[in-house]
């Protein structure tokens, strides 16, 4: 299949996924016990999110942060991700596509939710593997594997650490570097700074400090693809 037919079929299968919010909700009860649904109302256009401040701009990208392709490229898309998060996962193909085509122009930058009971321990995982230089190998094997350790109704935050270990990390070494106090410092930053970007769903995104206008995989790559156009 070519990258162009690729992209096309996943943009298919994101079209009707929603993003992970911050007050996920709980699974629903049986389908025997649920009432009949109602006429659904039409979706309300989404207001344009607000030009970010200084201050916001700041708070992007810090120094912990993962980065991924060329650290000195014109475009930085930062993502802010929920490991546990079905629809980051689900973008995952599509930032990789982005480094792809423009593997000089574009970098990504993780910025981390813990938006679901299991993301905190995955969370602490891919800051033991940064540790390690491979932040990115773990975040694609968590995410491919995403519903045996990360399931809605039977969560197994410990298989993410069996996935961790086949994806090549010492262990030894990750299980120690995790309880680290610099990662509950990351954890509290990365709270904070989600807190002052208004970050209320998974995945975000930031193009060039601007907020993506409408959530959606075309428009990720129309906007990207603009900006690299323009730099």
């Amino acid at each position: 299949m070519t990258s162009t037919k690729f992209v096309s079929v996943l943009l298919v299968s994101i079209a009707s996924l929603a993003a992970c919010s911050r007050n996920e909700p709980a699974a629903p009860p049986p389908a025997a016990s649920m009432p009949a649904p109602a006429e659904p109302a039409p979706p309300a256009a989404e207001p344009a999110p607000a030009p970010l401040t200084l201050d916001q701009v700041a708070r992007l990208v810090r120094p912990h942060s993962p980065i991924f392709g060329s650290k000195n490229a014109r475009v930085t898309v930062v993502e802010v991700l929920d490991p546990a998060c079905e629809a980051c996962k689900a973008f995952a193909p599509v930032v990789e596509q982005l480094l792809f085509l423009y593997p000089e122009d574009v970098r990504v930058v993780v910025r981390y939710a813990d938006f679901h009971p299991v993301s905190l321990q995955a969370i602490r995982l891919l800051e033991a593997a940064r540790a390690q230089g491979k932040v990115h190998e773990v975040l694609a094997a968590l995410f491919s594997r995403q519903q045996e350790w990360a399931s809605h109704t039977a969560p197994n935050p410990a298989q993410a650490w069996v996935i961790a270990s086949e994806a090549g990390l010492d262990m030894g070494r990750a299980r120690k570097d995790a309880l680290a106090k610099s990662v509950d410092d990351m954890l509290n930053l990365e709270a904070k700074d989600l807190s002052v970007l208004k970050v209320e769903r998974t995945p975000t995104f930031f193009v060039n400090g601007k907020p993506l206008p409408v959530f959606g995989a075309d428009e990720l790559l129309a906007m990207v693809a603009s900006e690299v156009q323009n730099r």
